[in-house]
């Protein structure tokens, strides 16, 4: 697959740090949707909403936002960036997606995760010390749901089908579902083993911090019997692109940390990040993608060497950052990013072939 690179959203009604105001749910959920029809304008291969039930996220409904996404653009690939799959019904999300497919003419997909927010356990009746087996039966439901039609099926946490009809189905062959992998080993394992594609998470660290990741998911993969160099492999982060490096770094600095302190796994938890920590985690060896256009183009490079990467997924305005400046980072990120890390990464297949 060529080299895909795309942006996701949360969704967050955060205020934002430099004018105090805090955006409407409606607002935001209008703003998810252009920014979702400005990715899609400039070229950018993939849109993502993150799944989350507090009332600081607007993206409690990722199918919904992805919907309504769907009918404002014509190419770019709908993504849930995660669906909360523990905590969700297998069937619903089938049923979700495929709509989506059918309505953008093949474009869907889901990112299916455990969750690092716990908050959609209690809300649908879930106990947290099944968090691991509910992942592993929802996941197997959902794959066989993608592969036939009618299905009978049994597990143990969700009641069984039989002959259960269950539509629609896909728009074309099947609904790509990649899982979203955080660092776990087991959870890297287990996805090589299924030889799903893996879409790694990287919050803050260095951009090594997947290399043990990714190891064990293509030795697990080829163990398993799959061609791991061929499954596809992402990396999802948190970055924004300006016009100049400085300019990137004060225009995401203070919205980030905002976002951090409000929006965290637990509200006011977010740790103190101060600007010189944050500017060192925006280096050239650390993993936020923040910078000027060069710069981005030369952070993606860098992951795509380290890790024969086939898709970057950049988190862009997290927190309360104004939708102008947003909209700017994705239209750089679309036309004076990606055209050049596609080039250089085709360009260098080639020379490796």
């Amino acid at each position: 697959m060529p080299f895909e690179i795309g942006i996701m959203t949360f969704g967050e009604v955060t205020t934002d740090p430099r004018t105090g105001s805090t955006p409407s749910p409606r607002q935001r959920v209008r703003e998810t949707v252009e920014q979702a029809r400005v990715a899609d304008q400039v070229g950018l291969d993939v849109f993502g909403v993150g799944e989350h039930h507090r009332t600081d996220f607007v993206g409690s409904a990722p199918a919904v936002l992805l919907a309504a996404a769907a009918e404002h653009t014509e190419n770019i690939r709908l993504t849930s960036s995660v669906t909360v799959l523990s905590s969700d019904d297998p069937v619903r999300v089938w049923e979700q997606f495929a709509t989506i497919d059918q309505l953008s003419g093949g474009r869907a997909e889901i990112i299916a995760g455990r969750g690092s927010y716990s908050e959609s356990f209690p809300l649908f009746g879930y106990d947290l010390g099944d968090y691991a087996e509910l992942f592993r039966e929802k996941l197997d439901l959902l794959l066989a749901i993608r592969e036939q039609n009618p299905l009978t099926w049994q597990g143990r946490l969700r009641p069984s089908l039989v002959d259960a009809d269950i539509a629609p189905r896909a728009f074309g062959d099947t609904i790509p579902v990649w899982v979203g992998v955080g660092g776990s080993p087991a959870s890297a394992v287990s996805t090589g083993r299924l030889g799903l594609p893996m879409a790694m998470a990287l919050l803050l660290g260095p951009i090594t911090f997947h290399e043990r990741t990714l190891a064990l998911y293509r030795e697990a993969a080829a163990s398993a019997g799959h061609d791991a160099d061929a499954l596809p492999v992402s990396i999802n982060t948190h970055g924004y692109v300006g016009a100049t490096s400085q300019g990137a770094r004060d225009l995401m600095y203070p919205s980030f940390v905002q976002g951090m302190a409000e929006n965290n796994h637990q509200r006011g938890a977010g740790f103190p990040l101060s600007r010189p920590s944050f500017d060192a985690l925006s280096a050239p060896g650390a993993g936020l993608l923040v910078g000027s256009p060069q710069e981005v183009v030369d952070k993606l490079l860098a992951y795509h060497e380290l890790y024969g990467l086939d898709r970057a997924i950049v988190h862009m305005g997290f927190g309360g950052m104004a939708q102008k400046d947003h909209l700017e980072a994705i239209e750089r990120l679309g036309t004076e990013v990606a055209p050049v890390v596609r080039r250089e990464v085709a360009a260098a297949e080639r020379s490796a072939a």
